[in-house]
């Protein structure tokens, strides 16, 4: 067996008789450049037969994977944005498990690039409730949509008058607006982040997804909205016997986004149908982790 003497050795780390090293309890309190968290339509299925409950999501995320930060899905809990008896109970359950609540995402609540200016309004105004919401369960952002119909440019500058307006709204709560790259336009890495950069909020960002790009690189799409993000999404499919993802290369993702001096939450959202949810989010962690 090792001393720890000869184990300081193996690391180079004496010289001359003088250890150089700082002590084992401090390599092992170093803090890891990016926490992980689980978003919840990693486990969608799992929800839609009834098998999870909302309210149980940050228990699960915590006894089943050791996962102390969630990110959830409006889908899941729709008509209770503005039910704070149900938003404190789920807060308590949160809190009682030590589990942080990272952000909310909003799906269903109308089109930001809407070309019908009425109805662009009243989208912006469904995200309120779940800015109010965020702000209660202690999130730091919702995630929305840059979704419309039309040209490309006619689009994007509907999606900044309606970030704008949201942004400054959220301000006043402290709640950041992050838009993903969630198909359509939006997976257009150049065309978000042009978005972004015109809407100038310091409360409006990028959820950058290393799975939601189709016609676009998605390493250089990543690079795009890296300078934007106030979180990042580690979409995974399918895994090779090594443990690696098949299609995204996890260890040039994540140069990128260290790259980009990127230092919160990365969230797993798990969508593969060969494994289980639940072995699909174990996986997914397991490969972040080879990388942290």
């Amino acid at each position: 067996m090792n001393t720890r003497r000869e184990f300081i050795k193996t690391l180079g780390l004496v010289t001359g008789g003088v250890v150089l090293a700082p002590s084992l309890e401090a390599f092992a309190a170093k803090k890891p450049w990016f926490e992980i968290s689980l978003a919840e339509w990693s486990l969608h299925r799992t929800l839609r037969k009834g098998e999870l409950d909302n309210l149980d999501f940050p228990a699960f995320a915590k006894k089943e994977f050791g996962i102390h930060a969630v990110e959830y899905v409006n889908q899941f809990f729709k008509d209770k944005a503005q039910d704070f008896t149900y938003l404190k109970e789920l807060k308590k359950r949160a809190k009682d498990q030590g589990v942080k609540n990272v952000l909310i995402m909003v799906d269903g609540e109308g089109q930001l690039g809407d070309a019908n200016t009425a109805n662009r309004t009243k989208a912006v105004e469904n995200h309120y409730k779940w800015v109010d919401a965020a702000k209660y369960l202690g999130c730091h952002a919702i995630r929305v949509n840059a979704a419309g119909k039309g040209e490309a440019e006619e689009v994007k500058k509907r999606v900044i008058d309606s970030m704008v307006t949201l942004a400054d709204y959220a301000k006043k709560a402290k709640i950041n607006v992050i838009i993903e790259n969630h198909g359509g336009m939006s997976s257009h890495g150049d065309w978000l982040a042009d978005i972004l950069k015109q809407v100038n909020r310091k409360n409006a960002g990028s959820l950058p997804d290393f799975g939601n790009f189709y016609e676009y690189d998605r390493y250089q799409g990543v690079t795009d909205l890296m300078p934007f993000a106030k979180g990042v999404s580690a979409k995974t499919h399918d895994f090779e016997a090594n443990g690696l993802e098949k299609n995204i290369d996890y260890a040039k993702m994540l140069d990128i986004v260290k790259s980009a001096g990127y230092k919160g939450y990365i969230g797993i959202e798990y969508e593969g149908k060969n494994l289980s949810e639940v072995e699909g989010i174990k996986a997914t962690k397991a490969l972040l982790e080879r990388y942290r």
